[in-house]
C-alpha cells in the first residue's frame, strides 16, 4: 500500500484543486506528483528521509506531500508563519534532507542555523530562489516515478502536537494509520463524497486539514477549494461563488460567520455539510447558525494522535452539545479512578484502532505515557457518555482547576459566559489563591460598544453556576490567543496577553 495512491483512478478531466482562480485537475495532479517526486529521488530523499514542508494552503503543498510520501520518506509539514526559532527546533528534532519554502517561510527560515541541521541536502523554493536554493518548478521536470509499496506501519507523517503530550512533540502517523481513519470515515452516513466541493481553509501543517479535508476528499475524488486565510465575508463569497457543499471548521470559523451581521443569508443554502472539530463549539454558537441560516454544524472529537477522528455526529440525529459516536473501528472507553466510568460519570477518553499512532519521534517516555500495552490511546480529555453512546466533552485533565478540592472544568464556565448577551467568547484558567488552592480567572471578549464590567459578569456567574466556580476576576481583552487551528490556547494564557494581546 501507499498512501499517495489516494489519487488514483478518478476521472483525469475532474477537478481536483482549486487555488487562486486555478484549476488542477485530477489527471494534472498525477503527472506533477510523480514528476515532483522524480524530482526529490534526484536530491537524495529515499525510504525514511524527512521532508520538511514549510507551505500554506496550495498546490505546492499537495504535490510535496504526496511525493514524498509515494517516496517511502516522510513528510513533516510545519506551520510557514512560525517563528525562526520555534521552525529552527522542529527541524533539529526531526534532522530533514530536503526543506521545502515558500515566500512567507523563506525568509523565517533563512534565519535558521542550518549547520545544525546535519542531514541536509537541499533546500528548495516555490519563489524564484537565490543561491544555491533551488527552484521548485525545475524538479517538475524530472522523469515521473511512481508510488512505491510500504508496509502499514511505515510511517509516512510526522506531525508537532502539544494535545497529549504538553510540550511539542512529533507524533508518528503511518501509512496505515492515516488510511484507516479515511476508511473508517468513509462509515458515516452522509460523509464526503466525489460530488462535493470542500471548503479547505483549514491549515493543511494540522491533521484536521492533512487527513480530513486534504486525504479524506483527494480519497472519494471531491474538488478542494484551497484558501490560505480566513475572513468571513471573503469566505462567504467563495462559498456562493464555486458552490461549495462542505465546510469543515474550527469553532473560531463558526463564531466569526455567526457574529459577521451583514452575512446574506442564503451564503450557505448549498452546503449539505458543515463541519466543526479541533475543540468545543460553543453551542451558542450553533444555535445562531441553525436560527440565521439553517445550517445544522456537525460536531466531531479528534487529536493528532489518532489520525484524527474519533467520533462523528455525521448522519445521526443531532444532539447538542455531544460531538456524536465512535467511528466505526474504532473503540472508545472513559476511566477514571474507579475504573471503566459509568453512563453519565467523567472519565478521561481512551481510544483504540488502525489509526491510533506509533508513537512520539524518537521519544519512547512521551510514548508510554499515552499508549498503554495493549494499544489504547490515553488522550487527556475528559468526557462523558449518555445511554447511546454520545460523547460529551467536558475538558483536559491538564486545564482541570480545582478550587477547595472542588473540580472545575474551564469550558463550562467559559460556555455559561458566552450565554450573556454581550460577550463573544471566553478563556477561563485556574489562578493561585491564599485560601482556595486556586481561584478561576476569565479572559472575555465582548461584542463592540458594550458597557458590561466585571462585576456584572460576575453577578451574572453566580446566577447560573455553583460559587466556587464562578469567577473571582474577569479580564476584557479584544482577542484570545489561538493556535494555527483556531483553538484557544489557554496555557500560558497570561504571557500570551502580555506579549501583545492588549486589554479591551
Amino acid at each position: 500500500m501507499n498512501l499517495a495512491t489516494i489519487i488514483d483512478g478518478h476521472p483525469a478531466e475532474r477537478p481536483a484543486l482549486i487555488c487562486s482562480g486555478r484549476t488542477t485537475t485530477y489527471g494534472e495532479l498525477r503527472d506533477q506528483v510523480t514528476r515532483f517526486r522524480g524530482g526529490i529521488a534526484s536530491l537524495g530523499v529515499g525510504d525514511g528521509d524527512r521532508v520538511a514542508l514549510l507551505l500554506g494552503n496550495n498546490p505546492h503543498f499537495v504535490v510535496a506531500y504526496l511525493a514524498t510520501v509515494g517516496l517511502g520518506a516522510i513528510a513533516v509539514p510545519l506551520n510557514p508563519t512560525s517563528p525562526a526559532p520555534e521552525i529552527e527546533a522542529e527541524l533539529t528534532t526531526i534532522d530533514p534532507t530536503v526543506v521545502i519554502v515558500e515566500r512567507q517561510s523563506a525568509g523565517t527560515f533563512g534565519a535558521v542555523d542550518r549547520a545544525q541541521l546535519e542531514s541536509l541536502r537541499s533546500v528548495v523554493s516555490t519563489d524564484h530562489p537565490d543561491g544555491d536554493i533551488l527552484e521548485f518548478d525545475d524538479l517538475l521536470a524530472a522523469d515521473p516515478i511512481e508510488a512505491i509499496d510500504v508496509a502499514d506501519d511505515h510511517v509516512a507523517v510526522l506531525m508537532f502536537t502539544s494535545g497529549t503530550a504538553g510540550a511539542p512533540r512529533a507524533a508518528m502517523l503511518s501509512h496505515g494509520n492515516l488510511a484507516a481513519n479515511i476508511r473508517q470515515s468513509l462509515t458515516a452516513d452522509g460523509h464526503v463524497n466525489g460530488d462535493d466541493v470542500i471548503y479547505g481553509v483549514l491549515p493543511l501543517f494540522h491533521i484536521f486539514g492533512l487527513n480530513v479535508v486534504l486525504g479524506l476528499g483527494l480519497d472519494v475524488g471531491a474538488t478542494i477549494l484551497l484558501v490560505q486565510r480566513f475572513d468571513p465575508a471573503t469566505a462567504a463569497q467563495s462559498i456562493l461563488d464555486r458552490g461549495v457543499t462542505v465546510v469543515p471548521g474550527a469553532p473560531a470559523l463558526w463564531g466569526a460567520f455567526a457574529h459577521f451581521d451583514e452575512l446574506d443569508p442564503a451564503t450557505f443554502a448549498g452546503v449539505r455539510l458543515a463541519l466543526s472539530g479541533a475543540s468545543r463549539l460553543p453551542l451558542t454558537v450553533g444555535r445562531q447558525m441553525l436560527e440565521r441560516f439553517g445550517l445544522e454544524i456537525r460536531e466531531g472529537y479528534g487529536l493528532t494522535e489518532a489520525s484524527p477522528i474519533v467520533t462523528t455526529s455525521t448522519g445521526a440525529p443531532s444532539r447538542p452539545g455531544s460531538v456524536g459516536r465512535a467511528l466505526s473501528g474504532v473503540e472508545l472507553r472513559l476511566v477514571n479512578v474507579n475504573g471503566d466510568a459509568l453512563v453519565g460519570d467523567v472519565g478521561e477518553v481512551w481510544v483504540r484502532g488502525d489509526n491510533v499512532f506509533l508513537g512520539y519521534y524518537d521519544d519512547p517516555d512521551a510514548t508510554a505515557a499515552v499508549l498503554s500495552d495493549d494499544g489504547w490511546l490515553m488522550t487527556g480529555d475528559m468526557a462523558t457518555t449518555d445511554d447511546d453512546g454520545y460523547l460529551y466533552l467536558v475538558d483536559r485533565s491538564k486545564d482541570l482547576i480545582i478550587v477547595s478540592g472542588f473540580n472545575v472544568f474551564p469550558a463550562e464556565v467559559e460556555e455559561m459566559l458566552a450565554t450573556h448577551p454581550e460577550v463573544v467568547e471566553a478563556a477561563v484558567v485556574g489562578v493561585a489563591h491564599p485560601h482556595t488552592g486556586e481561584a478561576v480567572k476569565a479572559y472575555v471578549v465582548v461584542t463592540p460598544g458594550a458597557d458590561t464590567d466585571e462585576e456584572t459578569l460576575i453577578e451574572y456567574s453566580l446566577d447560573h453556576l455553583a460559587r466556587y466556580k464562578c469567577p473571582s476576576k474577569v479580564i476584557f481583552v479584544d482577542e484570545l490567543p489561538r493556535n494555527a487551528s483556531g483553538k484557544v490556547l489557554r496555557r500560558g494564557l497570561d504571557d500570551e496577553l502580555r506579549s501583545g494581546l492588549a486589554p479591551a
